[in-house]
């Protein structure tokens, strides 16, 4: 028998209880490329710092919406994650361009939980996973309690990008 926690991860995005339907643009994509100091001796990615990739998509995701972070954060929101899981499936190395595919999974009164895929382009246009995981964050205030999401949180996080600026991704980032 498995646990409830390997069952629930088997399978893409590692669904989450489903509250209410989100739309299917919430979701983006960022490119990062892999540097030295986040490599072991081997030059391949440490475990720990898809973590912070899953951050850089996360961050990346409500800028894409126009939530400025800090601002958030001067208004006394907080967004601390309280749990992550990662699954590795392939070597990330030095100076690799990956894309970090990060997708709105649930949007509670208190918790957002976001869905994240590290992705190798191809230039055969095929993606290949080389990691999936989530994050679970809980709204908190300056005292670190827990409180409501703000009322503009509903709108912006499952908005589509509002910034037209940003480059396609191409699926052959991969090419050097």
């Amino acid at each position: 028998m498995r646990s409830g926690l390997r069952a629930s991860a088997i399978g893409g995005y590692f669904p989450a209880p489903v509250k209410r339907l989100l739309p299917s643009h919430c979701v983006s994509r960022h490119p990062i490329r892999v540097r030295f100091g986040e490599t072991d001796l081997m030059g391949i990615v440490h475990h720990g710092t898809y973590i912070s990739y899953f951050e850089v998509g996360r961050v990346e995701y409500m800028r894409r919406r126009g939530l400025n972070y800090t601002s958030w954060t001067e208004m006394g929101f907080h967004l601390p994650v309280v749990e992550a899981y990662v699954r590795y499936r392939r070597s990330v190395r030095f100076d690799e361009l990956v894309v970090i595919e990060t997708r709105l999974t649930e949007l509670a009164r208190v918790r957002v939980r976001f869905a994240y895929r590290l992705l190798r382009p191809a230039d055969n246009g095929v993606e290949e996973v080389l990691a999936e995981g989530y994050t679970v964050l809980a709204c908190v205030g300056r005292d670190h309690v827990p409180r409501r999401l703000p009322q503009q949180a509903d709108a912006v996080l499952m908005g589509p990008e509002v910034d037209d600026t940003l480059p396609e991704l191409p699926l052959a980032l991969g090419a050097r």
